[in-house]
């Protein structure tokens, strides 16, 4: 509805009420096709180009089992969260849930977490920027000069606030991910059957790598994890839609399509390339071709991670401006502050960027702290506290609540065992000078 959010007896004549109506006829035209785009935007990106390095680590076998099994469970806690959204409609964004779960205290625990989030994985495109024009370029330039250019286009990118008016771009992100994916396993087919004569000479492994540790294992397992970590955005984008009962078509061709091209990539690109396989993946296919590559994904570098610029910003935007027209960001305010606001917001993914710069660890520390939350284990209290109908041991209730607790139990794995091997790994390469020191070249 065009008067969605206007106050009883509004006078439909008065300029704030018209910036209001502009406003809704602007945001709420989004289609369940045209989320689906979006969404495999927002969700397949960086996550799939660590998933080979993964396998390499975990072997082919549980490489192959955990990316089809988060992958599934990721979709059901989705499921649950998009369930939340249309209880209960006044839930603009996924922090706003934290309210209905435990009060004030909740709102500010969520917000946090889900501003967090969102800038952390910002920060992950940032690097992986830096990492593509240092690529590219073969230049001798400090790389801080490379991460400040790639958060300079973030910026840019993130400006139109509307998911609808960016949805065109999302075609050409696609497009970009899926090509650069493509030649980077063309490439590393092509050069081990041209170096062992036969893919079965491939030195891959079913089973884990020799002398595996258990942070080595949870490292790799988290950043499977994170490349299911689209959930957080999911409230934002149906606050969009015209028809938010549409969002489970969304869900169901996102999960889908994200278990077979991160199955196909990760074990595609593991077993032409070995255990030398890099992260991220791109890196793996040979000085020349890895050029080539990181100049087709420069588009799902930059798109995706704008996406999550827009994602952060309409919420704290929406919050601070809660009862004005400047929300729609089509006033001179709105515009200003709106500028302002993912100016700041770039800024903190860039520290960010340059604090923690090795790609498999940051992935892995966004994956403990806020993706096991607010992708696995928060879901099923939700449908605990706010979806369930009756007692959780009634037969009808049986079923999903088994399914809650599993969801439950695989989010609190990643979120203690994933922080503590995520920090170990980390504090270990520092130490052993196999990563340079923050914020040097």
């Amino acid at each position: 509805m065009a008067s969605e959010g206007l106050p009883k007896n509004q006078d439909l004549s008065d300029p704030e009420t018209q910036y209001i109506l502009e406003g809704n006829a602007r945001f709420r035209r989004l289609g369940w096709k045209r989320l689906t785009i979006i969404s495999i935007v927002e969700a397949i990106a960086l996550g799939s180009l660590g998933l080979p390095s993964a396998f390499a680590t975990l072997g082919m076998v549980a490489g192959v089992i955990l990316t089809i099994g988060i992958g599934l469970v990721a979709m059901y806690a989705g499921y649950n969260i998009g369930q939340v959204k249309l209880k209960y409609p006044e839930v603009g964004h996924y922090a706003d849930v934290g309210r209905l779960l435990l009060g004030n205290v909740g709102s500010k625990i969520f917000v946090a977490s889900f501003v967090a989030l969102l800038i952390f994985v910002i920060g992950s495109h940032c690097l992986t920027g830096a990492i593509a024009f240092q690529t590219i370029t073969e230049s001798s330039v400090c790389s801080v000069v490379f991460s400040i250019v790639s958060a300079a286009i973030l910026m840019i990118l993130a400006i139109p606030p509307s998911f609808a008016e960016i949805a065109i771009l999302g075609y050409i992100d696609f497009a970009s991910i899926i090509l650069a994916i493509g030649v980077t396993v063309i490439a590393t087919g092509i050069q081990n059957s041209g170096s062992s004569g036969s893919i079965d000479h491939t030195p891959w492994s079913a089973w884990p790598m020799a002398g595996i540790t258990f942070s080595q294992a949870i490292v790799a397992t988290n950043n499977i994890v994170f490349a299911y970590s689209f959930a957080g955005c999911l409230p934002s984008f149906m606050e969009d839609m015209h028809t938010p009962e549409d969002y489970t078509k969304t869900l169901w061709w996102l999960g889908g399509i994200q278990i077979v091209i991160y199955t196909l990539t990760g074990s595609l690109i593991y077993a032409f390339v070995g255990q030398e396989v890099q992260s991220p993946a791109l890196l793996s296919a040979g000085p020349v071709i890895s050029r080539v590559v990181f100049g087709i994904a420069l588009p799902v570098i930059f798109i995706s991670g704008s996406i999550n610029v827009t994602v952060v910003c309409r919420y704290i935007h929406g919050k601070f401006y809660h009862d004005s027209a400047a929300r729609f960001i089509n006033t001179r305010k709105g515009w200003m502050t709106w500028l302002g606001l993912i100016t700041l917001v770039i800024i903190l993914a860039w520290i960010i960027a340059e604090a923690i710069p090795i790609f498999s660890e940051l992935l892995s520390i966004i994956s403990a702290l806020f993706v096991s939350g607010l992708s696995f284990y928060i879901p099923p209290v939700m449908w605990f506290v706010l979806l369930r109908e009756g007692a959780w041991y009634e037969r009808h209730n049986l079923q999903p609540a088994v399914c809650n607790l599993v969801v439950f139990i695989v989010g609190m794995v990643v979120f203690g065992c994933g922080t503590y091997s995520s920090i170990a790994e980390l504090v270990h390469k520092f130490q052993s000078g196999e990563i340079s020191k923050p914020f040097t070249c």
